[in-house]
């Protein structure tokens, strides 16, 4: 899209059918996650365990990488590094080809939506099915995800029922919009695809460098069915997943079903460690992703960005996402973790709207199991836009007219005086409810606080004479 997140926003506040799928939907997960944190005496040593976990991993990642690339290869697999999203395409691609087959099923497919996997195949005659219900519904659907877990959050199941009907053939014939009936339609849809495909892509949620080991969690079962059907296994990571020790795990894979569906443990921890003779994929391939990471990490600020585990609990407390829905992020991060993250992974000159896609109420920071100061991030880039000069003119030029008047005591206390002249025109209770051009943008949806009858230094001045 060519548009910026305001534009995009605009458009999911007016579609109300959405708008009340995200508010039940969002509201339900608040209500389970908060109950379950709730549960644990030492939630918060969890969090604060969690954080100093990626911390010493993004400290050393070099070195964990290269343990980690040596782990697996020990134990049967092989590494592949690619640069950037379009090395990844070419080396899954490739090895797709290799294996002979115009086909693949999928699992946890977030990077590959970073990467634009699924045309790349297509373009080499390869068809992708996805596995993982919501992936699969959008999908179908030909439409972008709209959250971190439950991509398809933004459609009901009257629309699934519709989709399905549409789509499955034989096997949505007659669909009700029952969640078993939708959810038996779409096993058995799913069932010959797992039993008939060679090759399987899978995305991770960690890899462990002391052992080799690379894990995904979820709740449906499809991904133990990628993960050990398939001949050959393809899984591509971010590089910021690296966890040093297999110990490790015992702390995220209780703070992720809490954070995330408000489980107390995934159904399904699939963990596997390169290839075995006689069980599961006879090639394991692991691909670690770059793709703009490694500047984050060069970023003081922003670097705790990579500490993220996907985990969603931000997009379900923050009230911008709830109205605006997950497409108007125009990325497959979607909420205040996606307005930080896609900024820095696709460049300021093409996101530059999405840092202000926030109140900056803090909510998303007091909830994130790995205490991500998100809001402090969203101000860093901020920053950046203006200072890189991919502000609009008229905020460029407002902050450039700021800048001087508070520079110059003279202008300020100029500017203050007019100001509470002009107000006594504007002000109602205390407040300016409408403004001129520009200054209008603000009063449209909100009022502008009125200027108070003496400032600060004013005050200060009074008081020192007395």
């Amino acid at each position: 899209m060519n548009t910026t997140f305001p534009t995009r926003a605009a458009d999911g506040l007016r579609n109300t059918q959405q708008r009340r799928n995200l508010a039940k939907a969002t509201n339900t997960i608040r209500g389970k996650t908060a109950k379950v944190t709730a549960e644990l005496p030492d939630w918060e040593a969890l969090r604060d365990a969690g954080k100093a976990i990626k911390q010493e991993a993004h400290a050393r990642l070099d070195q964990y990488l290269l343990q980690l690339e040596e782990m697996v290869t020990r134990a049967g697999g092989q590494v592949h590094w690619a640069a950037d999203a379009a090395e990844a395409r070419d080396i899954i691609v490739r090895l797709t080809q290799d294996a002979g087959t115009d086909q693949v099923i999928k699992i946890k497919s977030m990077t590959t939506d970073e990467i634009e996997l699924n045309p790349a195949l297509e373009a080499a005659g390869i068809r992708p099915f996805e596995t993982d219900l919501a992936d699969m519904i959008v999908q179908m659907a030909k439409e972008k995800p709209s959250h971190l877990l439950v991509p398809a959050i933004h459609k009901n199941r009257v629309e699934i029922r519709d989709l399905f009907r549409a789509e499955m053939g034989e096997h949505g014939t007659g669909l009700s919009d029952r969640p078993p009936d939708l959810t038996r339609a779409a096993r058995a849809y799913l069932r010959r695809k797992f039993m008939e495909t060679k090759v399987a892509i899978s995305g991770a949620n960690f890899a462990v460098a002391e052992t080799g080991t690379v894990g995904v969690v979820e709740s449906e079962g499809n991904g133990r069915m990628c993960l050990t059907l398939p001949q050959v296994l393809i899984s591509i990571m971010g590089i910021e997943k690296v966890l040093p020790r297999f110990d490790d795990l015992s702390v995220f894979l209780q703070l992720l079903p809490r954070a995330a569906t408000g489980e107390r443990m995934n159904p399904y921890n699939s963990l596997w460690t390169g290839v075995h003779a006689g069980d599961g994929p006879r090639e394991f391939h692991l691909v670690l992703l770059d793709n703009g990471r490694s500047n984050i990490l060069a970023d003081e600020v922003a670097r705790e960005t990579l500490h993220c585990i996907r985990c969603s609990r931000c997009l379900n407390v923050c009230p911008v996402y709830e109205r605006a829905g997950g497409h108007a992020y125009d990325s497959m991060y979607q909420g205040p973790i996606g307005a930080i993250v896609t900024p820095q992974l696709r460049g300021l000159e093409e996101t530059g709207s999405l840092p202000y896609a926030s109140s900056l109420c803090g909510a998303c920071h007091e909830v994130c199991p790995v205490k991500i100061n998100i809001p402090q991030i969203l101000v860093h880039l901020r920053g950046r836009v203006v200072r890189e000069g991919h502000a609009g003119k008229g905020e460029a030029l407002a902050m450039g007219v700021a800048a001087r008047m508070f520079g110059n005591q003279g202008a300020l206390d100029w500017s203050l005086w007019a100001g509470r002249l002009g107000q006594k025109l504007l002000m109602r209770d205390g407040a300016l409810p409408w403004l001129p051009p520009p200054l209008s943008g603000w009063t449209l949806s909100r009022d502008f606080p009125a200027l108070p009858a003496e400032s600060f230094r004013d005050w200060w001045q009074k008081r020192e004479e007395k």
